[in-house]
Protein backbone atom coordinates (compact mmCIF):
# COMPACT_ATOMS: atom_id res chain seq x y z
CA UNK A 1 0.00 0.00 0.00
CA UNK A 2 2.94 2.74 0.26
CA UNK A 3 2.92 2.61 -3.43
CA UNK A 4 -0.76 4.32 -3.66
CA UNK A 5 -1.25 6.77 -6.32
CA UNK A 6 -2.80 9.03 -3.89
CA UNK A 7 0.32 9.07 -1.32
CA UNK A 8 1.89 11.00 -4.65
CA UNK A 9 -0.08 13.87 -4.31
CA UNK A 10 2.23 15.06 -1.15
CA UNK A 11 5.50 15.18 -2.86
CA UNK A 12 4.80 18.82 -4.63
CA UNK A 13 4.17 20.34 -1.09
CA UNK A 14 7.17 18.55 0.06
CA UNK A 15 9.58 20.33 -2.44
CA UNK A 16 7.59 23.34 -2.44
CA UNK A 17 8.28 23.27 1.47
CA UNK A 18 11.95 22.63 0.77
CA UNK A 19 12.08 25.67 -1.86
CA UNK A 20 10.51 28.02 0.66
CA UNK A 21 13.32 27.08 3.64
CA UNK A 22 16.03 28.11 0.37
CA UNK A 23 14.24 31.03 0.07
CA UNK A 24 14.39 31.71 3.55
CA UNK A 25 17.68 31.50 4.10
CA UNK A 26 18.79 33.23 1.22
CA UNK A 27 17.16 36.02 2.26
CA UNK A 28 18.79 35.73 5.79
CA UNK A 29 21.97 35.27 3.94
CA UNK A 30 21.39 39.05 1.90
CA UNK A 31 20.11 40.57 5.08
CA UNK A 32 23.51 39.72 7.42
CA UNK A 33 25.07 40.54 4.15
CA UNK A 34 23.75 43.90 4.13
CA UNK A 35 23.99 45.10 7.31
CA UNK A 36 27.65 43.92 6.81
CA UNK A 37 27.72 46.65 4.23
CA UNK A 38 25.43 49.38 6.15
CA UNK A 39 28.05 48.86 9.14
CA UNK A 40 31.39 49.40 6.87
CA UNK A 41 29.04 52.21 5.03
CA UNK A 42 28.43 54.06 8.89
CA UNK A 43 32.39 53.64 9.57
CA UNK A 44 32.92 55.02 6.17
CA UNK A 45 31.10 58.01 5.73
CA UNK A 46 31.22 59.34 9.48
CA UNK A 47 35.03 59.10 9.25
CA UNK A 48 34.84 60.71 6.10
CA UNK A 49 33.02 63.48 7.67
CA UNK A 50 35.35 64.00 10.71
CA UNK A 51 38.45 63.37 9.22
CA UNK A 52 36.99 65.59 6.52
CA UNK A 53 36.21 68.38 8.85
CA UNK A 54 39.62 68.23 10.64
CA UNK A 55 41.51 68.22 6.87
CA UNK A 56 39.84 71.62 6.26
CA UNK A 57 39.92 73.10 10.13
CA UNK A 58 43.22 71.59 11.94
CA UNK A 59 42.61 73.78 14.76
CA UNK A 60 39.21 71.43 15.26
CA UNK A 61 37.19 74.76 16.05
CA UNK A 62 34.62 73.07 12.95
CA UNK A 63 33.74 69.92 14.95
CA UNK A 64 34.06 71.89 18.41
CA UNK A 65 37.56 70.16 19.18
CA UNK A 66 40.29 72.44 21.29
CA UNK A 67 43.85 72.31 20.16
CA UNK A 68 44.38 71.76 23.87
CA UNK A 69 43.12 67.93 23.06
CA UNK A 70 46.38 67.48 21.72
CA UNK A 71 48.46 68.33 24.34
CA UNK A 72 49.71 64.62 25.15
CA UNK A 73 49.95 63.28 21.93
CA UNK A 74 52.75 63.83 18.71
CA UNK A 75 50.53 66.18 16.79
CA UNK A 76 50.93 70.39 17.25
CA UNK A 77 47.22 70.38 15.02
CA UNK A 78 44.48 67.57 13.85
CA UNK A 79 45.24 67.68 9.78
CA UNK A 80 47.57 64.60 10.47
CA UNK A 81 44.97 62.54 12.52
CA UNK A 82 42.22 64.20 10.12
CA UNK A 83 43.67 62.54 7.10
CA UNK A 84 44.60 59.32 8.82
CA UNK A 85 40.90 59.15 9.88
CA UNK A 86 40.13 60.23 6.36
CA UNK A 87 41.76 58.02 4.35
CA UNK A 88 41.87 54.47 6.70
CA UNK A 89 38.63 54.37 8.69
CA UNK A 90 36.59 56.60 6.01
CA UNK A 91 37.71 55.64 2.15
CA UNK A 92 39.23 52.14 2.74
CA UNK A 93 35.85 50.75 4.17
CA UNK A 94 33.74 52.70 1.58
CA UNK A 95 35.76 50.45 -1.28
CA UNK A 96 35.86 47.68 0.55
CA UNK A 97 32.09 47.56 0.01
CA UNK A 98 32.94 47.67 -3.58
CA UNK A 99 35.36 44.94 -3.37
CA UNK A 100 33.04 42.73 -1.45
CA UNK A 101 30.13 42.61 -4.03
CA UNK A 102 32.63 42.76 -6.90
CA UNK A 103 35.39 40.39 -5.49
CA UNK A 104 38.15 41.59 -7.91
CA UNK A 105 41.19 39.77 -7.91
CA UNK A 106 44.73 41.38 -6.67
CA UNK A 107 47.77 39.96 -5.95
CA UNK A 108 49.42 42.88 -3.86
CA UNK A 109 45.69 42.37 -1.77
CA UNK A 110 46.60 39.09 -1.41
CA UNK A 111 50.24 39.11 -0.05
CA UNK A 112 49.01 40.24 3.80
CA UNK A 113 46.03 37.91 3.55
CA UNK A 114 46.20 36.03 6.19
CA UNK A 115 42.88 34.02 5.69
CA UNK A 116 44.46 32.43 2.10
CA UNK A 117 40.93 30.47 2.18
CA UNK A 118 39.17 33.65 2.33
CA UNK A 119 38.49 36.69 -0.46
CA UNK A 120 41.09 39.38 0.77
CA UNK A 121 38.18 41.69 0.90
CA UNK A 122 36.73 39.98 3.80
CA UNK A 123 40.19 39.71 5.29
CA UNK A 124 40.62 43.52 5.25
CA UNK A 125 37.48 44.15 6.84
CA UNK A 126 38.45 42.42 9.72
CA UNK A 127 41.17 44.68 9.67
CA UNK A 128 39.19 47.60 9.23
CA UNK A 129 38.15 46.98 12.58
CA UNK A 130 40.43 45.73 14.29
CA UNK A 131 42.13 50.02 12.55
CA UNK A 132 39.18 50.85 14.77
CA UNK A 133 40.23 49.50 17.93
CA UNK A 134 43.86 50.62 17.40
CA UNK A 135 42.55 54.12 16.85
CA UNK A 136 40.00 54.12 19.59
CA UNK A 137 42.94 52.77 22.57
CA UNK A 138 45.60 55.77 20.89
CA UNK A 139 42.60 58.50 21.50
CA UNK A 140 42.15 57.21 24.79
CA UNK A 141 45.94 56.91 25.52
CA UNK A 142 46.59 60.57 24.29
CA UNK A 143 43.24 61.84 25.43
CA UNK A 144 43.98 60.34 29.02
CA UNK A 145 39.93 60.25 28.93
CA UNK A 146 37.37 57.74 28.05
CA UNK A 147 34.30 59.44 26.09
CA UNK A 148 30.78 57.48 25.43
CA UNK A 149 31.80 57.68 21.45
CA UNK A 150 35.56 55.42 22.54
CA UNK A 151 33.08 53.14 23.75
CA UNK A 152 30.42 53.22 20.87
CA UNK A 153 33.08 52.55 18.45
CA UNK A 154 34.82 49.83 20.54
CA UNK A 155 31.66 47.78 20.38
CA UNK A 156 31.09 48.73 16.64
CA UNK A 157 34.43 47.20 15.68
CA UNK A 158 33.83 44.14 17.87
CA UNK A 159 30.18 43.73 16.01
CA UNK A 160 31.81 44.93 12.62
CA UNK A 161 34.52 41.50 13.43
CA UNK A 162 31.21 39.35 14.73
CA UNK A 163 29.15 39.58 11.74
CA UNK A 164 31.95 39.05 9.27
CA UNK A 165 33.04 35.59 11.49
CA UNK A 166 29.16 34.08 10.82
CA UNK A 167 29.03 31.50 8.62
CA UNK A 168 26.82 32.92 6.15
CA UNK A 169 28.91 36.22 5.30
CA UNK A 170 32.46 33.36 5.84
CA UNK A 171 30.67 31.22 3.37
CA UNK A 172 30.05 34.08 0.68
CA UNK A 173 34.05 35.03 0.91
CA UNK A 174 35.46 31.42 0.63
CA UNK A 175 37.47 31.09 -2.46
Amino acid sequence: MPNAPYLNLYKPFKHMRQMQKNEEKVMKIKITRNIFFLLLGFLGLGAIGGGGALIISPTGELIGMPLSMLEKSPFNSFFIPGVILFLVLGLIPLLLIIALLKQPESKLAEQINLFKDMHWSWTYSIYIAFALIIWIQIQMVFLHDVHWAHTFYMFFALTIITIALLPQIRNLYKK
